[in-house]
């Protein structure tokens, strides 16, 4: 069974912190293909959106996609996010929250191509040696 992204539950914590905080809760976005967002808000191929629930109605945060309605300019927009480009959510008031990594792409047979072999084929200098966890006081 695939394991699954802890990307959503995340987003949804830090939602829900937000909102018991009575702060309000921003998420930043890498736009591409996929993402449905008014791209004359998108500056460097990034939107940053208040997902409020003043902002977002009918707000869904979802394992795979994050959809709402919310008014731009005073026009309604249909707004629709995959989870693997969303790049944050935080506070506006506060700017706490979470950053997340650029997401690993898979390849045909969903594997992640493996880094430990640069494209040359030669080991890269620290894949040869035996890594390990220890405890640091």
């Amino acid at each position: 069974m695939r394991e699954l992204s802890t990307k959503p539950y995340l987003i949804r914590a830090i939602y829900e912190w937000c909102s018991d905080c009575g702060y309000t809760p921003y998420i930043s976005v890498k736009v591409d293909d996929n993402t449905r967002v008014p791209d004359e808000y998108v500056k460097d191929g990034e939107i940053i959106l208040n997902i409020s629930h003043d902002a977002a109605h009918h707000l869904t945060l979802g394992n795979e996609v994050i959809q709402f309605s919310a008014r731009f300019a005073g026009v309604s927009r249909e707004i629709s996010i995959p989870l693997g480009t969303v790049q944050g959510i935080f506070a506006k008031e506060t700017a706490r929250g979470m950053l997340f990594p650029p997401e690993v792409e898979q390849d045909e047979a969903g594997k992640e191509p493996d880094e430990s072999q640069p494209p040359s084929g030669r080991p890269s200098v620290g894949a040869t040696k035996n890594r390990r966890l220890q405890v640091v006081k």
